[in-house]
């Protein structure tokens, strides 16, 4: 088995996600690798950030801005240094989550991507594409996806 130097994971602040922070940090402190925290976001108004709540309730997290997601970037790393990852990286970027894994693997030269498997088996998932399968099929690195639901 390859020993990863570099692991990236994505956290969007969901439980879920947070699931596959906890196991990437468990790969990176057996390897000794690096860990890098990325958490995509998207800009939005104080009016559709609010029409996202009533509309979304609990799952308003998916349309912050830079604060919450740098927010949710420090849980992570708590978390990830409780799992016993002790070189950690977070990246907050402003993109579509696809987009921003990719980038950030390559610019990090990563040799593993991790990511939870939330929105596989969803409706919009098969329709739309998820992150999961996105970053699967477009990598170009070992990608593991961590079952989470």
């Amino acid at each position: 088995m390859a020993v990863y130097r570099t692991v990236v994971v994505g956290t969007d602040g969901s439980d879920s996600s947070f699931a596959a922070v906890d196991k990437a940090a468990g790969v990176a402190a057996d390897a000794g690798a690096t860990l890098v925290v990325v958490c995509a976001y998207h800009p939005a108004s104080r009016q559709d950030v609010e029409r996202a709540q009533d509309e979304l309730g609990d799952e308003a997290y998916q349309v912050v801005g830079s604060a919450p997601a740098e927010d949710t970037l420090q849980s992570a790393r708590d978390r990830a240094a409780k799992a016993g990852a002790a070189n950690i990286e977070t990246f907050a970027l402003e993109g579509q989550p696809v987009d921003m894994l990719r980038k950030v693997v390559k610019d990090r030269e990563a040799d593993l991507l991790v990511v939870g498997n939330r929105g596989l088996n969803t409706l919009t998932g098969r329709i739309l594409g998820s992150v999961p399968s996105e970053v699967a099929r477009k990598s170009g690195v070992d990608v593991l996806i961590v079952h989470t639901t």
